[in-house]
């Protein structure tokens, strides 16, 4: 159903005017060895917020709400599932699902040809392997030998990861004709770990490649295999590891290293565990937790090279959660998912956002910080309420997802000088994803689904 324009965005200068309300998970871990899960959770309660409107400035002038459509069970057994990440590919919007009532509810397409009315075209990967959750899908063009069309890798992660019929990796599948989306094939990782959590899919001189975030493969398999693997998928019935990233390459990590505690240079034992990838060019961004972003050259994927990462100070938790670029490639956002509990010796703060200077990769310069009014809220006693999440650019406008933030809008003309210039807030807002395309900005809410948010050179939200 469309709501209008004064259920929308709410402009800096009424910030003060929300008050959240406490919101408590039932969480199952981001952080699963350090006792905050990957998978995140529902929700038990949410914010008493209404939608706001945007009073916007810039480019966010003339956006707005233009569809909240309702998610109609599509499960045989009747039953739906919560929602994840969000992707936009040729005019068709891709949401991942989460683990409300046991999962396997794949990925949903809508056709946006009309963004005001998104039509339900197809559901895939739902009934592929039992016991598992696809959160992260990612669609692009692909020309090799083996494949030309509209290739669509989705992550599959086990809710019990000692379940004997599930599996963890991800599926690819051919999505050239969004209605009718075909299975190609499927990568498995270690059954030790759950599975792939984060992935990106990229073309590099005629070859397609996957990515992979497995969180703790490195540890459950005792080094067998890796947190990041970079997977060939030019012949996608046929996926094959080129590649795994060893942190104990690196000459800050010890070899007594154990695949996840780390005994930092500032003599804190650290998470190390890769949460997210994503490419540019010839560039990817690793997401290693309290390792940093960690930047690779992969022009060779059978033998990338290691450039440089991002670091904390000593009272920071990591937490290196996402990452996004900007001005070609030469600023890096990193996303900082910290939750509850907010760990003794360290800044008593939730999770934001940090920009960099990455002209030299190899040395990774601080340029600012942004942080929303939630982030220093650590006495309500939310887990991932108050915590920023992923972040998206398009021109100097970086779109973070924020869970009960909503969706923020910050400017970053001046990196130096990021400034909200605005946020969408939906009622009970527990916003995971972001993804901005054509003339619209995308949201996927993990209550209530799709949200399509119109970008338009005129007043057309306006009452």
């Amino acid at each position: 159903m469309k709501k209008s324009s004064k259920q929308f965005l709410m402009s800096t200068a009424l910030t003060g005017a929300l008050v959240l309300g406490t919101i408590p998970f039932n969480v199952l871990a981001h952080d699963e060895l350090g006792g905050v899960d990957i998978e995140k959770g529902e929700r038990d309660g949410y914010s008493n917020v209404s939608v706001q409107e945007l009073e916007g400035s810039k480019n966010l002038k003339y956006i707005y709400e233009a569809a909240a459509p309702e998610m109609n069970v599509v499960r045989e057994d009747g039953q739906q599932n919560s929602f994840a990440d969000v992707y936009a590919h040729k005019g068709y919007a891709y949401l991942g699902t989460h683990t409300k009532n046991g999962g396997n509810g794949g990925v949903r397409v809508f056709d946006l040809k009309d963004p005001a009315n998104p039509k339900e075209i197809s559901v895939f990967a739902n009934n592929d392997i039992p016991g598992t959750w696809q959160e992260k899908v990612i669609v692009k063009t692909v020309d090799t030998p083996d494949f030309k069309g509209d290739l669509a890798v989705v992550s599959v992660q086990q809710l019990d990861r000692h379940n004997s019929e599930s599996q963890g990796g991800f599926l690819l599948y051919d999505v050239t004709n969004p209605k009718e989306p075909k299975k190609l094939g499927f990568w498995e990782v270690t059954k030790k770990t759950r599975g792939t959590h984060e992935l990106y899919l990229t073309v590099q001189d005629g070859r397609a490649l996957v990515l992979t975030a497995n969180p703790y493969a490195d540890y459950y398999s005792h080094g067998e295999e890796k947190d990041f693997q970079i997977v060939d998928v030019t012949n996608p019935a046929e996926p094959k590891t080129v590649w795994q990233f060893d942190p104990r390459t690196l000459p800050e990590i010890p070899e007594d290293f154990n695949g996840y505690h780390w005994n930092a240079p500032d003599g804190k034992t650290r998470p190390v565990f890769n949460h997210s990838t994503m490419v540019n060019g010839q560039y990817a961004y690793v997401s290693m937790w309290d390792l940093g972003t960690v930047i690779f050259d992969i022009s060779n994927p059978e033998n990338p090279e290691y450039l440089g990462r991002t670091d904390y100070a000593s009272d920071e938790q990591g937490a290196a959660h996402s990452a996004a670029l900007a001005r070609g490639g030469n600023i890096l956002i990193e996303t900082k998912e910290v939750s509850t509990p907010v760990k003794e010796g360290y800044e008593q703060s939730y999770g934001y956002t940090r920009i960099f200077d990455i002209k030299d990769k190899s040395n990774p310069k601080l340029l600012s910080e942004f942080k929303t009014e939630l982030v220093d809220d650590v006495e309500d006693g939310s887990t991932f309420a108050n915590t920023v999440h992923d972040p998206k650019v398009q021109g100097n406008t970086l779109y973070l997802s924020h869970y009960a933030g909503g969706v923020r809008a910050v400017d970053i003309t001046d990196p130096t000088n990021p400034t909200e210039i605005g946020k969408y807030v939906p009622e009970q807002s527990d916003v995971w994803g972001v993804f901005v395309d054509r003339n619209y900005i995308l949201a996927s809410d993990i209550g209530s689904g799709l949200k399509v948010l119109l970008k338009n050179n005129g007043n057309q939200g306006a009452e």
